[in-house]
């Protein structure tokens, strides 16, 4: 497993972070099974957020206390694992956001209840899962700083911002952003294609997320890629989708090569990219977590990147 310097720090992760929003509704045993998987593979970094998962018993917030009481009979301890959550979004029933909340009072309630969910005493990074436009900077950085203080969390970073976005919140905090979780894939990679399609007029040139790359890159922010398998947004995995035939034919024939699985190939084609990015894996079955995060020693060369790409449907001007 490789590792990576978060935010350009010397706080070194591995590359391949294991995502728990599935596992609210995994029974116990199988939670346990899915972290001692991760730690066997070597992945030592959790992420979460305290909306993922909704018990009809439990409620909101389900998926970190699965995860509490699975990592006490797991037999792991805390320093196993760098451990991350996200706030700021709520949700009804019907799982439909309802608003963003980025004040102080909410985010420290939201730590809060997501550490006593987990059973822990400190997040090692919280995020604020989303924009929020009634964003006030300054309270922003009141509650990291009383979060910090506190002992509470140590690192902080954002999710879904785009670059004036962060600029902007930056401006207010004392405390370097360090993360900015976005979805990326094979099959979503907006981000890529306006680069390489400037100064041209087709669909592929309009930049959508105010050049996010290269100022992640510059700011030595770390990118974590959420739905490394996934297309459109939550429309479906690639993987042996019909819908991207060519692209899982190509992925079978690297994935021989290398031996290893399409998901391994999958998270290589990501990790590839200079970005240093942190792959974020979403899966709660312990054979999918060791077969995607073999992908972390992969190194694909520069044509087999192209051509993966090609696969998907891109091109290039």
């Amino acid at each position: 497993m490789q590792t990576v310097k978060i935010g350009g720090t010397n706080w070194e992760a591995s590359n391949v972070a294991l995502g728990i929003m599935r596992m609210g509704t995994l029974p116990v045993p199988q939670a346990v099974e899915a972290l001692q998987m991760a730690h066997e593979v070597g992945i030592n970094f959790i992420d979460s957020a305290d909306i993922y998962g909704n018990d009809p018993v439990l409620g909101r917030g389900s998926s970190e206390i699965h995860f509490g009481q699975a990592f006490k009979k797991s037999g792991l301890s805390r320093d196993d694992f760098y451990i991350q959550s996200k706030g700021g979004l709520f949700a009804n029933n019907d799982n439909k956001i309802t608003r963003y909340d980025s004040s102080k009072a909410h985010l420290i309630q939201a730590v809060d209840g997501i550490l006593q969910r987990m059973e822990i005493d400190y997040l090692d990074s919280f995020l604020i899962h989303r924009p929020d436009p009634l964003m006030d900077p300054a309270e922003v950085a009141a509650a990291f700083d009383e979060l910090q203080a506190a002992g509470k969390v140590r690192h902080f970073g954002v999710s879904n911002f785009n670059p004036q976005q962060i600029a902007l919140l930056q401006s207010a905090t004392d405390q370097k952003l360090l993360v900015d979780q976005i979805q990326f894939s094979i099959a979503h990679t907006g981000m890529i294609d306006f680069g390489l399609h400037t100064n041209m007029t087709d669909a592929r040139s309009i930049n959508h997320d105010g050049g996010l790359l290269e100022y992640a890159r510059r700011k030595q922010m770390t990118i974590q890629t959420w739905s490394p398998f996934q297309y459109g947004t939550f429309a479906g995995t690639f993987i042996n989708n019909d819908q991207f035939a060519a692209l899982n034919d190509l992925l079978a024939k690297l994935a021989d090569k290398y031996h290893a699985s399409k998901n391994a190939i999958a998270v290589a084609w990501i990790l590839r990219h200079p970005a240093k990015m942190q792959v974020l894996l979403g899966t709660m079955n312990p054979a999918h977590i060791a077969d995607s995060a073999a992908g972390s020693d992969i190194r694909l060369t520069k044509q087999e990147w192209y051509d993966i790409y090609f696969a998907a449907g891109n091109d290039l001007p």
